[in-house]
C-alpha cells in the first residue's frame, strides 16, 4: 500500500491544523508530494516551520476566485494532481432553526459545500486529462444522527455526501474515484472544547459531559486524528483502487448525538 503513495501529488484543504494537518503529515511521511492550503496565516506559518518540504497556500476555499488561484499554483508546481482531500469546513452556529440568520447559513454552506465543489471542479479538470485521480471528502457522522441546533453544518455535510455519490458516478469512467470519510468524536483540542462548552451549558463536570458524549458511541471512545489520516492513505492507495462512491464512518459507530 505504502509504495503506491510515494510521489503522489496531494492537496489537503485546511491542512494547517487539526485533522487536515494529520492527513498532510501522514502523506508527507509516506513520500507523497503534499500541498496544503489554509485560511489561517498562523497555521500556514507553523507548517512551513515544521515541514518546509510541504507546499503551502493561504486560501479561503469558500471563495471561487481564491480556489482558482490555488489551482494555478498546483498546476505550475506539480504538473498534475493525484489526490484531493476536501477537509476544509466550519462548525457554523449553534442556534435553533427559527433563530438562524441567513448570513450564518450562507457562510456555513459557502465553506463546507461550495468549497468542496470549487476544489473538486478544478481537480476534476486535471484528473480527467490524466485519466486518474482520487477525491476524498471529509464529512461527518452527524449526518447519520442529526444534530439539534446545528442545521447549517449537518445540511452542508449531507450535501457533501450527495456530491460524493455524484462525482463517483460521473468521473468513474475517467478512472477517478471519490469517497467520503465520516469522522465521529475526535480526540483533539476542538473536540474537547465542544465537551467543555456542553458541560457549561448543562452545569455538569467535564467528565460527566464526556461520558454523556461517549455513551452514544458504540466503542465508547474518541477517534485519534491519525486514524482519519490512515483511512485517507488506504483510500488513496492501490489497495483502495476499486473503492468509490462510499461513505466510510470512522466514528466508532455514532449511534446518536445530543
Amino acid at each position: 500500500m505504502l509504495d503506491s503513495i510515494k510521489n503522489q501529488r496531494v492537496l489537503v484543504t485546511a491542512g494547517g491544523s487539526g485533522i487536515g494537518m494529520s492527513i498532510a503529515i501522514e502523506f508527507h511521511l509516506k513520500g507523497a508530494r503534499v500541498h496544503v492550503c489554509d485560511i489561517s496565516e498562523e497555521a500556514i506559518s507553523n507548517i512551513n516551520k515544521l515541514y518546509p518540504e510541504i507546499g503551502t497556500s493561504i486560501t479561503d476555499v469558500g471563495d471561487a476566485k481564491q480556489v482558482a488561484s490555488l489551482y494555478e499554483d498546483i498546476n505550475s508546481q506539480y504538473d498534475g494532481l493525484d489526490v484531493l482531500i476536501n477537509n476544509a469546513g466550519i462548525g457554523g452556529p449553534k442556534v435553533p432553526l427559527d433563530e438562524l440568520s441567513d448570513a450564518d447559513w450562507d457562510a456555513t454552506i459557502g465553506v463546507n459545500l461550495n468549497g468542496t465543489f470549487y476544489c473538486s471542479k478544478h481537480a476534476s479538470r486535471i484528473m480527467k486529462e490524466q485519466k486518474s485521480g482520487c477525491i476524498i471528502n471529509i464529512s461527518t457522522a452527524s449526518v447519520r444522527t442529526g444534530l439539534p441546533l446545528r442545521a447549517p453544518y449537518v445540511a452542508s455535510k449531507a450535501g457533501v455526501q450527495g456530491l460524493t455519490y455524484n462525482i463517483a458516478r460521473e468521473l468513474g469512467p475517467y478512472n477517478i474515484r471519490c469517497n467520503a470519510i465520516l469522522p465521529g468524536a475526535i480526540d483533539n483540542p476542538r473536540g474537547h472544547a465542544l465537551v467543555e462548552r456542553r458541560a457549561k451549558e448543562l452545569d455538569i463536570t467535564i467528565e460527566e459531559a464526556e461520558n454523556l458524549r461517549l455513551q452514544y458511541i458504540s466503542i465508547r471512545s474518541r477517534i485519534d486524528p491519525r486514524e482519519i489520516a490512515e483511512s485517507c492513505l488506504f483510500l488513496a492507495s492501490d489497495s483502495g483502487r476499486h473503492i468509490t462512491g462510499q461513505m466510510l464512518g470512522v466514528c466508532g459507530n455514532s449511534e446518536w448525538e445530543i
